[in-house]
């Protein structure tokens, strides 16, 4: 099975200024290295050997920093949005770019320990239509910033109204005929096709309580790289 993977790395990181005045924030360092490297590096762990990362904001120093991806084992692709365009509508921008199928999609702003390969089976049952969902979302505890979280996640699985609520850990897999319907030249937010997508009864989800940090502001930057040199240390 070939697996496919998206790094959403289009954002101004408006909340992340001044670093991002001049350094697109994907390329923010944390210990040491820039924070969409740490995702290239778990998704080739995993065996995702071709990325799709949609850049936008200062693209030229991410295309010239990551160039074809040889360096860890990958080959990237480059989805050039301008304006940017969203998360959903930065997906469809991207399908040519993407076969057909489930296709696994992460954030570049995101550090977690979580191991994609235990997303495989879940593409694998997806690509097969063994069950009804078109999209599988990773779960975590509710950051205090989140406190009520996104979506409940119930005992059998699914996202929806019923059941503990949860954040949107910025990992999901995607059935890309989703977004056939959207528009791949206007801005579009995910959270609302996911909010029909699980009227419809299609959205399975999991929970994952290990290390995950959303970097989001210079101080949530600077708690990343603490934590990195608290452990060589």
């Amino acid at each position: 099975m070939k697996a496919r993977a998206m790094i959403l790395a289009a954002g101004r990181g408006e909340r992340m200024r001044p670093l991002t005045d001049h350094t697109p924030k994907p390329m923010l360092l944390a210990g040491g290295k820039p924070l969409i490297v740490w995702q290239i590096e778990a998704l080739a762990r995993a065996g995702f050997c071709e990325v799709v990362v949609n850049v936008a904001w200062k693209s030229a120093q991410i295309e010239a920093a990551l160039g074809d991806g040889a360096a860890w084992g990958v080959r990237l692709f480059y989805s050039r949005e301008n304006p940017v365009l969203e998360t959903a509508g930065g997906i469809a921008r991207a399908l040519p770019l993407l076969e057909p199928g489930p296709v696994l999609v992460v954030s570049a702003d995101v550090w977690t320990a979580y191991d994609y390969r235990a997303l495989l089976p879940r593409i694998e049952t997806m690509r097969e239509g063994r069950d009804a969902a078109c999209a599988h979302l990773v779960m975590v505890p509710n950051p205090p910033y989140r406190s009520q979280g996104d979506f409940a996640l119930n005992e059998r699985g699914m996202l929806g109204d019923s059941g503990e609520r949860f954040t949107f850990g910025n990992i999901g897999v995607y059935h890309t005929r989703l977004f056939s319907d959207v528009d791949p030249d206007v801005p579009q937010k995910l959270a609302p096709l996911f909010l029909k997508w699980m009227a419809q009864g299609i959205v399975s989800g999991e929970r994952y309580d290990g290390l995950w940090f959303n970097v989001g502001t210079p101080e949530e930057l600077a708690a990343l790289d603490s934590r990195f040199r608290e452990n060589v240390k």
